[in-house]
């Protein structure tokens, strides 16, 4: 007989909190189909670690991405939950409502630096 483990208050809630849930996903994705639609943006990718889960933007396949849309599992502050932050690192835009964040950002004037 297979050894049988009993597991005891597995707490999904931790487990969801690791990647984007369905609405931030469709979020992104609805930004990133106007995007490529403009032609503006090229390819994504997706990237994670201990602290945060990033939906990286590319203009051209091989570059380094020129946008990141950053889950913060570990924020300091209330509003940083969601960030922009551009190639160099730099944080453009913070909130803690992703919606809110993408509505209000004006991605046409928004330049990406080559």
């Amino acid at each position: 007989m297979k050894n049988i483990k009993l597991i005891i208050n597995n707490d999904l809630k931790k487990e969801k909190e690791k990647f984007f849930v369905k609405k931030e996903l469709q979020c992104i994705l609805n930004l990133y189909a106007k995007m490529v639609s403009n032609g503006t943006w090229k390819d994504y990718s997706f990237s994670s670690g201990s602290k945060e889960i990033s939906f990286d933007v590319y203009q051209r396949t091989s570059d380094q991405p020129v946008l990141r849309i950053l889950k913060n599992l570990k924020p300091k502050d209330y509003n940083e939950k969601f960030l922009i932050k551009d190639k160099n690192g730099n944080v453009l835009k913070k909130s803690e409502n992703l919606n809110r964040l993408i509505n209000k950002t004006s991605w046409n004037n928004l330049r990406l630096v080559k």
